[in-house]
């Protein structure tokens, strides 16, 4: 990776704290990543087995680094983008295996193995500094609807783990998923009403309250859920409890990056914004 590229992540935010955070959020999920990959690998492929507990560690020593140091240097940065780059491709080999029938006896949805390249992905926008779309606006809603994406889909995770027998719990899911279904839809049209770039769009202050209520109860329904689990009250095929601790995490991420968006939406209201 050049200098410039190298560079990108400083440029464009300045709060070396706030990098920090982000980093160490993503290094533990996608070290995660490699452990429910690994728990859901069939046992007649020890290679692939291996291989993401090799990436399991890899994760674990660039935790361990990240959670040391006070500035992300060049040379870490560098390092985070490779391993990045590797899970991604070790992911898509998954997934490619997957939706051939070319892993049989795997206890991964050809989704779930979607759904965490996609959060890969994004990290690795993140560090090479082309996370931000030129309008603000724009980013939020285009931020908005890459968490609501991810939230709908672990709802749909939780409903295929959950024992049939889990009837209550499995109705309040339900509706859940139709809730955020339909969160996604809005934000994404929000998204598009935004490329014309208005100069006021007050309505997107209206939407994020919403989505703080929303994300809220869902963030609660985790961590209950992950409360069931560690004392064994929760009937369902989890491979361990920390899948849904996992999730709730993801929950309180997008929770504070909202409640960040609110702030930066209300100082704009009634305020027109520079045409670009």
């Amino acid at each position: 990776m050049d200098d410039a590229k190298a560079t990108g992540i400083f440029d464009q935010v300045s709060d070396r704290k706030r990098i920090l955070a982000e980093i160490r959020f993503w290094v533990r999920i996608l070290k995660e990543h490699a452990l429910f990959i690994q728990l859901g690998l069939p046992c007649n492929r020890p290679d692939l087995i291996a291989e993401a507990g090799r990436f399991y560690d890899l994760f674990q020593g660039l935790q361990d680094q990240v959670e040391c140091v006070a500035v992300v240097d060049q040379a870490l940065l560098a390092e985070l983008v490779r391993a990045v780059e590797a899970l991604i491709a070790f992911k898509h080999s998954l997934l490619r295996l997957m939706v051939q029938c070319e892993l049989p006896g795997a206890n991964l949805y050809p989704l779930l193995l979607a759904h965490i390249t996609r959060e890969a992905i994004h990290f690795l926008e993140f560090l090479r500094g082309i996370a931000m779309a030129s309008d603000p606006l724009v980013a939020i809603l285009a931020e908005q609807s890459f968490w609501l994406r991810q939230m709908k889909e672990h709802i749909e995770f939780i409903i295929g783990l959950l024992d049939p027998s889990e009837k209550e719990l499995l109705a309040q899911a339900h509706a859940t998923r139709v809730e955020f279904s339909n969160l996604l839809e809005t934000a994404r049209d929000l998204e598009s009403m935004a490329l014309s770039r208005p100069q006021t769009f007050n309505a997107v202050i209206r939407f994020t309250e919403t989505l703080l209520e929303r994300v809220t109860e869902l963030r609660n329904f985790k961590a209950t859920a992950y409360e069931l689990a560690v004392l064994c009250r929760l009937l369902s095929a989890l491979p361990t409890p920390l899948l849904l601790d996992h999730v709730r995490r993801e929950a309180d991420k997008f929770l504070d990056e909202l409640r960040e968006m609110l702030r930066d939406l209300t100082r704009w209201e009634g305020c027109p914004r520079q045409k670009q």
